[in-house]
């Protein structure tokens, strides 16, 4: 079964208010509302980024930030990896990683990726080739743990 879907990867000042609202609904929609989890996602961390969109029809489904070495950590990193409710249990989450990763080789080179996983996620990202790194921590009420993809 094929996914149609329509990605785009922008830098934050090449967003359209259309794209960078329909960012913040989801990231809002999932980690505060979904998760209900009250916590400041305007980090200032965006405008460093890029942004990795998944749409179907005129609805972001999927999303990404694809942070550069230095941001949020020394190595590249993937964060605010997301899925809409309305995808999920399609494969949409496993097609947005991979494009994520294809992305950030091509914007920041080949190396390790780090991310700050949820702990429930574990199994997703390991077939991925994240492996676990360090202890678990609290971020907002919910335990994460570092991963590596050398």
């Amino acid at each position: 079964m094929s996914i149609s879907y329509i990605d785009r990867c922008k830098s934050f000042y090449d967003l359209t208010p259309i794209e960078l609202y329909a960012i913040l609904r989801l990231r809002n929609e999932i980690f505060v509302v979904e998760q209900n989890c009250v916590f400041q996602d305007a980090d200032n961390k965006d405008q460093k980024c890029h942004h990795l969109m998944l749409w179907q029809d005129s609805s972001l489904v999927a999303y990404a930030r694809l942070v550069p070495p230095g941001i949020s950590y020394p190595e590249t990193s993937i964060g605010r990896i997301i899925t809409s409710s309305t995808v999920r249990g399609t494969g949409m989450g496993s097609i947005l990683l991979e494009r994520a990763l294809e992305e950030v080789q091509r914007l920041f080179g080949s190396g390790p990726v780090r991310i700050g996983a949820q702990v429930y996620a574990l199994p997703f990202y390991e077939k991925f080739g994240f492996v676990a790194q360090g202890e678990h921590y609290d971020e907002d009420g919910i335990p994460h743990v570092e991963m590596v993809r050398a």
